[in-house]
């Protein structure tokens, strides 16, 4: 089979401007306990899309450890690339795409440095080994080879022995505050529902329906 012939047809759900919830966080917050619900692998896994000062683009796929009212949670070592990129442009974009629902959600929005009290409670959170990785590993840059960091995380292990491990200061998280969501739902012949909430300058929010 050619990849022209690689198509999947849409059947199983719909999405109606007049049904769906006036708060998109609480709309997401329902499409997404349905994906763990239906136990799908890594629901809080999303594609996270940044561009540099120079306007490079770039995007990896990351997780999201929190959501409410004030934006979408993620952790990263800030002198990766991504977090050079939000510390020079404080905006990005997400997608989260759940095939199995046939769903997929669009974030945009303004991107900053949560507290680092709140980054403080979440790497203590996280086990022994992800905190280990957190202070071996200098995210994004060229290393010689694997025994490089193999020899770095022998080092750091020695160093904190069974732990506490202390947060590192070049680790930690970033909150997207959204100024735009858009849910799309797959339906048969590629006319997808697509419905659109933008932030109104009252803080409000306005939904309309994008063509597919």
């Amino acid at each position: 089979m050619g990849m022209q012939e690689l198509r999947k047809e849409y059947l199983l759900h719909g999405l109606d401007e007049r049904e769906v919830l006036a708060d998109p966080i609480a709309q997401f917050r329902v499409w997404f306990d349905a994906a763990v619900a239906a136990g799908l692998p890594e629901p809080n896994a999303m594609t996270l899309a940044t561009v540099s000062r120079e306007g490079r683009p770039a995007a990896r796929v990351v997780l999201i450890k929190d959501f409410d009212a004030e934006g979408f949670v993620f952790y990263t070592n800030y002198a990766s690339r991504k977090g050079e990129d939000l510390d020079a442009t404080g905006v990005a974009a997400m997608v989260f795409y759940w095939p199995e629902l046939e769903r997929q959600v669009r974030v945009e929005g303004n991107v900053a440095r949560v507290a680092e009290a709140e980054s403080d409670a979440y790497f203590a959170s996280r086990p022994l080994g992800s905190q280990l990785g957190a202070w071996t590993s200098p995210q994004s840059r060229v290393i010689a080879g694997r025994a490089e960091l193999e020899a770095r995380l022998a080092e750091v292990t020695q160093r904190f022995g069974a732990g506490p491990v202390p947060r590192p200061a070049w680790w930690g998280g970033y909150r997207l505050r959204p100024l735009l969501l858009e849910f799309w739902q797959g339906r048969p012949n590629r006319l997808h529902d697509r419905i659109c909430y933008q932030r109104t300058p009252d803080g409000g929010w306005q939904i309309e329906r994008l063509a597919p």
